[in-house]
């Protein structure tokens, strides 16, 4: 507890301070009077003679060794990160993925077996479908809202770990993570929430029972579409398990990109803020419009699972999915006739990005994409930082091509 006391100092009592400045004023292990943080870009450090290598072996003293176990400028990332989540700790990596995958390469043992939900990232499912069963660990797909049907496999199964998003990509649905905790514990089940979407700012997954939250810094936490990144934030126990295999496996992070994280988390409270309201308010410009068919939003009440959010979550993030009241020829006119949003994969950032799921995944067959509801209609936006009126009415001119 003394050390998250000096991750989050008694003076800063909102996020929006936390950002700014947790792991930095008064905490930061760097020798400097610079407000902003340097970047130590070297990839190795020197001891000043044989007994300093000693006492830093036998744990008698703390400093850094080699960048592929941490350096100063990701250090202070780490903490802000922590102060943010209310974490004891965080492991700051490469990219999500290689978070998602050295998390549960790190806690999961061999034969062990994973629940997880069928609407998620592609990616992480692919993962947990085609390599981790060579290691004899077996996967349980199960529906976002189905807590009868996880409480039935932990309670039949041995099972290690719970991984979920909450939003989940791209439909948005919303887990109870207080529930699923309650459920998962009782049987020694660790809970990993993937809070991507809804962003520590949103919601905080440690507070409700999460036993580990993961976060893609790609997305909000970088928010300008110019570094890759992932964070893992838990106990200290937890996080020192994955860190160790991390350091074996070398998903290292870039001092530089870190110094970009640490950079843009300054400005995350006000973006965040902008991504909520203009996501929120076009999610209802297009529910009420005739050429869209559903939309799918955590804060709309039509949302399946909008009383858990409302109950969990202090905004909806600025992502919307819907569907176009038209075929895959109309959804791609639409598309093609915006102006302001970038067609590109992602989300997070300060520019709008869309793309449709069946043109992104046209490599796959149809039948395939079905199966997970990418219907060839289906448009998922990602709302970013840009004057509403401006987004608003390129929405509604593109809507009216189709």
């Amino acid at each position: 507890m003394e050390e998250m006391n000096n991750l989050k100092p008694s003076f800063l009592s909102s996020d929006a301070s936390l950002v700014v400045h947790a792991g930095e004023r008064l905490s930061r292990d760097i020798n400097t009077t610079s407000i902003t943080t340097p970047i130590v870009n070297t990839t190795t450090y020197f001891f000043k003679e044989t007994s300093e290598l000693i006492d830093f072996k036998e744990q008698r003293i703390e400093r850094h060794e080699y960048t592929r176990y941490g350096s100063p400028t990701t250090m202070v990332l780490e903490e802000k990160i922590s102060a943010l989540e209310g974490a004891e700790s965080t492991l700051i990596v490469a990219s999500g993925m290689c978070a998602s995958t050295v998390l549960l390469l790190a806690l999961v043992p061999t034969n062990g077996h994973i629940v997880t939900t069928k609407d998620c990232y592609k990616e992480t499912r692919m993962f947990m479908e085609t390599f981790l069963p060579k290691l004899g660990i077996t996967v349980t797909l199960i529906d976002s809202d189905d807590t009868t049907g996880l409480e039935a496999v932990v309670n039949n199964h041995e099972v290690s770990m719970y991984f979920t998003e909450s939003p989940t990509n791209p439909f948005l649905r919303c887990v109870d993570i207080a529930l699923v905790s309650e459920i998962c514990h009782k049987r020694g089940t660790l809970v990993c929430i993937d809070g991507t979407i809804a962003t520590p700012l949103n919601q905080k997954a440690l507070a409700l029972g999460a036993d580990l939250v993961l976060q893609s810094g790609t997305k909000y936490i970088g928010g300008h579409n110019d570094v890759l990144a992932g964070c893992i934030s838990g106990s200290v126990k937890l996080v020192s398990k994955i860190r160790t295999l991390h350091q074996l496996l070398g998903g290292t992070i870039n001092p530089n990109a870190a110094y970009l994280l640490i950079r843009s988390m300054k400005t995350m409270y006000l973006r965040v803020k902008q991504h909520n309201s203009t996501a929120l308010r076009m999610a209802q410009v297009l529910e009420a419009h005739p050429k869209v068919r559903r939309v799918y939003y955590p804060g709309l009440p039509s949302h399946p699972e909008h009383h858990i959010a409302k109950r969990q979550m202090t905004g909806f993030g600025g992502l919307v999915t819907f569907e176009i009241a038209g075929d895959l020829k109309a959804t791609v006119k639409f598309i093609d006739s915006l102006k302001i949003p970038y067609i590109a994969t992602s989300f997070g950032g300060c520019e709008s990005f869309v793309d449709q799921p069946a043109t992104r995944n046209w490599d796959v067959p149809q039948e395939e994409r079905l199966k997970y509801g990418l219907k060839d209609n289906l448009v998922r936006f990602s709302f970013g930082i840009e004057d509403f009126d401006d987004i608003k009415t390129d929405v509604l001119q593109a809507l009216e091509t189709i």
